[in-house]
């Protein structure tokens, strides 16, 4: 992140823009988590807001529903620079890694669980891999979402599926990384547009 792009957000917060809309309450009384992974380290935060883009995706989703929230973080950072972080990204996927993340979340009182992530090389991070394997998902609902550079879901919903064979995984749904960071109106629409093809506002 260049000096630049920190201004503008300090600049967005000062006008409003990355505030709160304030929480809504689903069309449901299952209770609802919002888990999301982003690419999230000190330079993609302003204060304790987080610029990411899969970050800005997950607080409209929790934003609308009135859902819970649990940033994946993993215990050592992926570098800022893009290529060093892409070079990482591959090998961890070429070697189906397990990254580490800290601390932990309690899932056994939710009904139907987010689970947001960036697309990197057709797939996802690897440490969703290591959150899905963490945890016993028997009976609840799994919505994936992700932010992408043109890719779409890029198949992951099935993924979802080899990986949480007891779970119910609904029809998840994608937004464009430059649009998430460049036209938050936007991503707030297609946020609410399938929440409601969801049931759920």
């Amino acid at each position: 992140m260049n000096i630049t792009r920190r201004n503008f957000f300090k600049m967005a917060i000062g006008a409003g823009l990355l505030s709160s809309f304030g929480k809504a309450h689903a069309a449901t009384d299952e209770k609802i988590l919002v888990v999301y992974f982003s690419r999230t380290g000190d330079e993609y935060r302003v204060g304790n807001i987080s610029t990411g883009n899969t970050s800005i995706v997950a607080e409209y989703i929790a934003e609308k529903t009135g859902g819970d929230t649990f940033e994946i973080k993993p215990v050592k950072d992926y570098p800022f620079d893009y290529n060093e972080c892409t070079q990482i990204a591959s090998q961890e996927k070429a070697t189906k890694a397990r990254p580490e993340f800290v601390g932990s979340v309690d899932v056994s009182p939710y009904d139907i669980i987010f689970v947001g992530y960036p697309i990197w090389w057709g797939d996802m991070p690897q440490i969703i891999y290591t959150f899905l394997e963490s945890y016993e998902f028997g009976g609840k609902k799994i919505i994936p979402f992700c932010t992408h550079g043109g890719s779409g879901l890029s198949g992951t919903e099935q993924r979802f599926a080899i990986a949480c064979p007891s779970a119910q995984i609904l029809k998840g749904f994608a937004v464009l990384g430059t649009t998430a960071q460049k036209n938050r109106s936007e991503t707030e629409s297609i946020v609410v547009d399938n929440l409601n093809r969801l049931g759920l506002l």
